[in-house]
C-alpha cells in the first residue's frame, strides 16, 4: 500500500468539474426562464401602465368645465395691502447729493 504524503490535499477533479457543469447548466436554465418571462410579462405591465395613464388623462379632460371662448375666470384674488399713515410710517428718507 502506498501512503499519501501529509502536506497535500487531494481533491477529486471529477467532482469539481461536475459541480461546475451543474452550476453552468442551472444558471443557463434560470437565465433563459427569466428572459422568457420578461418577454411575456414586461409588455403586459407596460401596456397596463399606459392604459392607466390614458384613463387618468381622459378623466381629467372630462372633469374640466367647458367655457365659451373668450371668457375669463379668476380663481384667486390676491389680498390688497392697505397703505395707512403718512410718509413717516412708510420708511426712511435718504438725502442725496448730486455728484458732478
Amino acid at each position: 500500500m502506498k501512503q499519501k504524503p501529509e502536506g497535500k490535499v487531494y481533491i477529486c477533479n471529477n467532482s469539481i468539474k461536475m459541480g461546475i457543469i451543474k452550476f453552468l447548466i442551472i444558471a443557463i436554465i434560470v437565465l433563459w426562464v427569466i428572459r422568457l418571462l420578461m418577454r411575456i410579462i414586461f409588455p403586459m405591465v407596460v401596456k397596463n401602465a399606459f392604459s392607466k395613464m390614458q384613463q387618468q388623462a381622459t378623466g381629467q379632460q372630462q372633469q374640466r368645465p367647458v367655457r365659451p371662448e373668450g371668457t375669463i375666470s379668476i380663481d384667486h384674488m390676491p389680498k390688497k395691502e392697505k397703505r395707512k399713515g403718512n410718509a413717516d410710517n412708510l420708511g426712511d428718507f435718504v438725502d442725496y447729493e448730486e455728484v458732478k
